[in-house]
C-alpha cells in the first residue's frame, strides 16, 4: 500500500524541481521517516491492515499451491502473488513493494473550507521502480498535465498530495461488473475506426456521487466519446477493474517533517 513516505518523497521531488535542488532519495526519506516521532502511528496501522490480510493472502496461497503447475497468472493481471510473498511476516509485506502501477494527483486545498480542487494527476498502468516511478510521475503530473497550467513555486504550500498504487487487475464480465469505491475503472472501445480509452482512480466514483451508469457515461466522455448519454449501452465497451492502495498528505506535513530532518541534520553536524 502507499505510505506517507511515499508522499513526503512525491512532495520533496517536487519542492527540488522548483528549487532547482537535489532532492533526498525515497531510501533516505523512508529511513528519516522511520526515525520520525510520528512514524509510529502509521507503522501501528500498517500492521493491523496486513495482519487482517495474513489470513486471506494465505488462502491464496494455498489455493496457488495446489493448482496445476501448468496454469499461468492471467495476462491482465499486472501485479501477481507467489506463495513465498503470502507466507512472509507482515514485518517483510509491509517493504514489499518496490514496484507497481501508480497514479499521483496533486490537489489545491481551500485555506478556509478545507476543500481540494484537483490540480493534477498523471500515472501508469506499467509495474515502475517506486523511486523512479514516483519521482518521475511528481513531476509530470505537476507540469505536464495538459488539463491545467504547471504547477508553480508560490503553490507548493496550498497542494495536497496523493499516491495511488494499483493492484487486483480484472476484466470485468460486463460494463457493470464493478463496485462503486471499491474499483477503479479502465475502459477502451472503438467506433467509427478511432479507438478511444480512459480511466478512474478508485475514490472517483464514490467522491462524485456518481453511479455506475453516471461513471461509465462521464468515463466515456474523458475519452472523447461525443454520442448520445442514452445511447452508451450501444457501444461495445471493454473494461477492466481494479483496486488502489491510496494515501495523502497536505503540505503542512511534509514541511514538518522536512524541517524536522534540517534540524537533525544541524544537530549531528
Amino acid at each position: 500500500m502507499a505510505t506517507v513516505a511515499h508522499c513526503l518523497y512525491c512532495f520533496e521531488t517536487l519542492a527540488a524541481y522548483l528549487e532547482s535542488r537535489k532532492p533526498l532519495s525515497l531510501k533516505e526519506i523512508e529511513e528519516a521517516w522511520n526515525e520520525h516521532p510520528e512514524a509510529g502511528a502509521e507503522d501501528a496501522s500498517k500492521t493491523e491492515s496486513l495482519e487482517k490480510r495474513i489470513p486471506a493472502l494465505r488462502r491464496v496461497a494455498d489455493s496457488t499451491s495446489s493448482a496445476s503447475t501448468s496454469s499461468s497468472p492471467s495476462s491482465n493481471s499486472t501485479v501477481s502473488l507467489t506463495t513465498e510473498t503470502a507466507a512472509t511476516s507482515t514485518d517483510s509485506l509491509a517493504d514489499a513493494i518496490t514496484e507497481s502501477p501508480l497514479f499521483v494527483t496533486w490537489n489545491t486545498v481551500s485555506p478556509r473550507s478545507g476543500h481540494t480542487s484537483l490540480r493534477g494527476c498523471i500515472g501508469t498502468f506499467e509495474a515502475q521502480e517506486l523511486d523512479e516511478g514516483l519521482s518521475s510521475y511528481a513531476i509530470t503530473s505537476a507540469v505536464h498535465d495538459m488539463r491545467f497550467d504547471p504547477i508553480s513555486k508560490r503553490e507548493i504550500s496550498s497542494l495536497e498530495v496523493a499516491v495511488t498504487l494499483l493492484t487486483d487487475f480484472e476484466d470485468c464480465a460486463d460494463a457493470m461488473d464493478w463496485e462503486i469505491g471499491t474499483h477503479g475503472l479502465r475502459i477502451s472501445f472503438t467506433e467509427r475506426g478511432r479507438r478511444y480509452g480512459a480511466t478512474y482512480l478508485p475514490d472517483v466514483a464514490a467522491e462524485q456521487g456518481w453511479t455506475k451508469e453516471e461513471t461509465l457515461v462521464s468515463l466515456m466522455r474523458k475519452a472523447g466519446w461525443v454520442g448520445k448519454k442514452d445511447k452508451w449501452q450501444g457501444v461495445d465497451l471493454k473494461v477492466v477493474r481494479y483496486q488502489g492502495r491510496k494515501k495523502s498528505l497536505q503540505y503542512p506535513a511534509y514541511k514538518q517533517w522536512r524541517d524536522w530532518v534540517n534540524s537533525r541534520d544541524e544537530d549531528e553536524a
